[in-house]
């Protein structure tokens, strides 16, 4: 028995759920988003309410009721408020800049890496080391997120790179001369 899947998803005011065939539309003040759904599910809209139900016990549609149940939440409440994600860039000479939709990083590398930002997705740079990630799919500001971080993971040793506000990394220490 899904605990999750099986909880109702009340609908904000703003917000409008539309049940099309296979497909789930999410539109609110901040934008639209869309999930298909897969064989054996089904979604209805009743009284405020959204309902997730399966049609089986078999086990992928046991295994995927709980995760549609999630991501529909996930889609209204980011058509309803955004989410958000905040790096920071540690390191002598390491900065950002912003042209348009690419960001170019010079993090320690010979040349600058460039990077685009998907559609969707609204990036804000503060002092050359804060990189905000704004968007209404969380997946997407998740990706992307984990995409920047990608370009220069924080080292062990020295602790630079670019790493999540607020992620406490553990230091290593170097090697010790006889």
């Amino acid at each position: 028995m899904s605990r999750i899947g099986n909880k109702p998803i009340a609908i904000p005011s703003g917000v409008e759920v539309k049940v099309a065939g296979p497909t789930v539309s999410v539109k609110g003040p901040l934008g639209k988003l869309d999930w298909a759904l897969a064989p054996g599910l089904s979604v209805v809209v009743d009284s405020g309410n959204v309902i997730v139900s399966r049609s089986s016990e078999d086990r992928k549609v046991r295994a995927l009721h709980g995760l549609v149940r999630a991501e529909l939440n996930n889609m209204i409440h980011g058509v309803t408020k955004g989410y958000e994600r905040a790096l920071e860039i540690t390191g002598v000479g390491y900065k950002v800049a912003l042209q348009g939709k690419t960001m170019s990083f010079n993090v320690g590398y010979i040349n600058p890496v460039n990077y685009q930002v998907p559609a969707g997705i609204e990036v804000k740079v503060d002092k050359q080391t804060l990189i905000n990630v704004k968007g209404i799919d969380k997946r997407l500001v998740g990706q992307v997120a984990a995409n920047l971080r990608a370009i220069k993971v924080p080292d062990v040793y020295k602790q630079k790179g670019v790493r999540y506000a607020g992620e406490v990394l553990r230091k290593k220490e170097g090697k010790t001369g006889k």
